[in-house]
């Protein structure tokens, strides 16, 4: 984890990218069906999560009355809708070769298309529903602000994943950099009651967790290119990842936790501006874009 305290500002704005997956490999993280399987767990959660970002701070942007503010929600809205499409790009992809996740990616529609979804409230009722989602939105966003500073600098990758797949990683990791302070700016914004924060954040987090846990087993189950024996998922190859540097420790993603419970947070703790928008004028999709 670097020790940024970077928060220069810079104008959200999404970038038209796509990728060519073509001739991707099945395992395409160090040919580790389980490390790879991290990677899609995530490709699983992130469309349709993305998706409830997107509809939920459009349902908040008529309550802003910050014009600084409703500018970097309409940016990230513009983003986060743009980071679902490209996720579900690689997803589509690894379906057609015999990945079939949509079993899994059903139950995770059910969550955020039922479970959080407007419910038919009125009222005080919608108002106060509305606001727990934003807050529920902010604490997912400290943990991409963290993987974003983690991924950017994250030089085990370079060598280890598929030239595609590390720029759609870092491609959208920069640039939940570059959006990092908007989530939590529009729950400030809106209400910023530390209650709040730390009841979602504790919701939040061991759900993601379970969600990203339950859909490394599914995955391991339906790899076309695994023998029945190999399906396991074995404490060792999992702390053989991330002692590669291929994901955070441990005692990384404690802190992180423990992070969103103090009161002086703010996402700008996590990442560089200049960092994200260097890659970004760098990343192959995203100057083919421009």
């Amino acid at each position: 984890m670097t020790a940024h305290t970077d928060s220069d500002k810079v104008a959200i704005a999404a970038r038209n990218v796509s990728w060519d997956w073509t001739g991707l490999p099945m395992h395409y993280l160090d040919a580790d069906p389980v490390a790879t399987h991290v990677v899609n767990g995530m490709n699983m959660l992130l469309p349709e999560g993305e998706v409830f970002f997107v509809d939920v701070f459009q349902q908040a942007l008529p309550l802003i009355k910050d014009d600084a503010v409703r500018a970097d929600v309409i940016g990230f809205i513009g983003q986060e809708a743009t980071h679902s499409s490209s996720h579900q790009s690689l997803l589509d992809h690894l379906n057609t070769q015999g990945l079939h996740t949509d079993s899994y990616v059903a139950q995770i529609q059910w969550m955020f298309r039922r479970l959080l979804s407007d419910r038919d409230l009125t009222g005080r009722k919608a108002h106060s529903w509305l606001l727990e989602r934003v807050a529920i939105v902010a604490a997912l966003e400290h943990f991409t602000s963290y993987l974003g500073d983690w991924g950017l600098n994250a030089h085990a990758w370079d060598d280890a994943l598929d030239p595609r797949v590390l720029d759609l990683l870092r491609w959208h990791l920069a640039e939940e950099v570059e959006h990092r302070h908007v989530a939590f700016d529009l729950f400030t914004h809106l209400d910023g009651g530390y209650l709040r924060r730390a009841r979602t954040w504790l919701i939040a987090a061991p759900t993601f967790a379970i969600l990203l846990g339950r859909g490394l087993r599914f995955l391991m189950s339906v790899d076309p290119d695994l023998d029945e024996g190999d399906r396991r998922i074995r404490f060792r190859d999992v702390r053989r990842a991330w002692r590669k540097g291929l994901f955070p420790s441990p005692w990384s993603l404690a802190r992180m936790i423990v992070e969103y419970f103090r009161p002086g947070y703010h996402p700008s703790r996590y990442g560089s501006t200049s960092q994200a928008v260097a890659y970004l004028a760098s990343s192959p999709a995203a100057r083919a874009a421009a």
